[in-house]
Order: C-alpha cells, then sequence, then structure tokens
C-alpha cells in the first residue's frame, strides 16, 4: 500500500456519514426520565405530606376533653369541649376556642375533667 491509499481511506471513513440515534430508543430513555423524576416528586414531597395528615387526622379523632394541647401559635392549653370543626381550650384564666386544625400536638392525654365555667 501506498501513502496515496492511506489517504483515501481516511477520507472514505471521514466521509461515510455519521450513524443516526434510534428515535424510539430516546422515546423510551425520555419517558423513564419522567417516570424516575414522578417516582422521586412522589416519594420526597407527596408521600410524607399525606402521611403527617393521616396522623393529623388521627390526632384529632381522638381528641377528647382533659387533653393537654399545643395549638400552631404556640399556645398550651386543656382542652374542655370538642365540637365539629372547634376545640375550647383553657389556658390560664382565659377560654379560647381554636379550630381543631390549630391544634399540632397533644402533649398529655387526659380523662373527662370537670371544668366549671362561669
Amino acid at each position: 500500500m501506498t501513502q496515496i491509499s492511506w489517504h483515501e481511506m481516511i477520507a472514505d471513513v471521514a466521509a461515510t456519514p455519521a450513524t443516526q440515534p434510534n428515535p424510539t430508543g430516546q422515546t423510551v430513555i425520555m419517558v423513564a426520565y419522567i417516570g424516575i423524576f414522578i417516582a422521586i416528586f412522589y416519594f420526597l414531597t407527596i408521600r410524607p405530606q399525606s402521611k403527617k395528615a393521616k396522623e393529623h387526622a388521627a390526632l384529632m379523632a381522638g381528641l377528647k376533653p382533659g387533653d393537654k394541647v399545643v395549638t400552631n401559635g404556640g399556645i398550651l392549653g386543656v382542652v374542655i369541649s370538642v365540637k365539629d370543626k372547634s376545640v375550647s381550650i383553657r389556658s390560664a384564666d382565659t377560654k379560647l376556642e381554636v379550630l381543631k386544625s390549630a391544634v399540632t400536638d397533644i402533649t398529655e392525654k387526659g380523662g373527662s375533667v370537670s371544668v366549671s365555667e362561669s
């Protein structure tokens, strides 16, 4: 082989068109990326939030008079009565009525406490 034939071979290799990626394979890869993104989004945001909402609903279902609670405003009090959407609590010498959703934690479970209202 001569030097000219090497140049011809290199030219032939350079002249061959580049291979095109498979469009079906690209679509499958894109769908896989979207699926992975949705799974990550679900496990990092949606699932913990729904789990916390279920725990809060169970907390509200178990709320009864005599329980010591904390509201999301930081008020500590004792539950006097429980209604459909609100809770009456006594904090120091003050009677407050707050929404059930404002109660964030039950610090102490208590029995039926009879509180005289004046």
